[in-house]
């Protein structure tokens, strides 16, 4: 068993929207936000076993309302929820976990379901899944890109 401390920082572009936020962890649920109503701070620790692990963030609460469109169809206002600075036991893991993450969703209900690349940026409902492996600190190795080193 390893215990693994999570960290990130999640924003709200317009906190007077009812964005709303919850983590799972493996399919049970770590954390229920109603509404992000400022900057918030988000640190977790995971339980895990030795394998496979699932955290999915989620997106809810967004309507129709809470995105403004001119005449020509272009977005004018938005709002979304930012989920930055992500790190495992105090490893900031920047572009890995973009890369690791998948976002689901359907366009809050207009399109069909599509999975898309996840940019930091949640602006329909659904869920970005992101997968590792335990034990966390082998996955990190073994993740990150390598990069050649010259000596002068």
């Amino acid at each position: 068993m390893e215990t693994i401390f999570a960290s990130f920082e999640l924003t709200n572009s317009d906190y007077t929207c009812g964005l709303g936020f919850e983590i799972l962890h493996n399919n049970k649920k770590i954390l229920d936000i109603d509404h992000v109503q400022s900057v918030t701070p988000v640190l977790f620790t995971l339980d895990t076993g030795y394998g496979d692990q699932e955290l999915r963030f989620v997106l809810k609460n967004k309507t129709s309302e809470h995105t403004i469109i001119d005449d020509a169809g272009q977005i004018v206002k938005d709002a979304y929820l930012t989920i930055s600075n992500f790190s495992f036991n105090n490893i900031e893991l920047d572009n890995i976990f973009l890369e690791k993450c998948q976002y689901h969703h359907d366009f809050n209900g207009s399109k069909d379901p599509v999975i898309l690349p996840f940019y930091g940026n949640m602006g329909c409902n659904g869920e970005v899944v992101f997968q590792f492996w335990s034990p966390v600190y082998y996955w990190i190795l073994e993740t990150i890109p390598y990069r050649k080193c010259y000596h002068v």
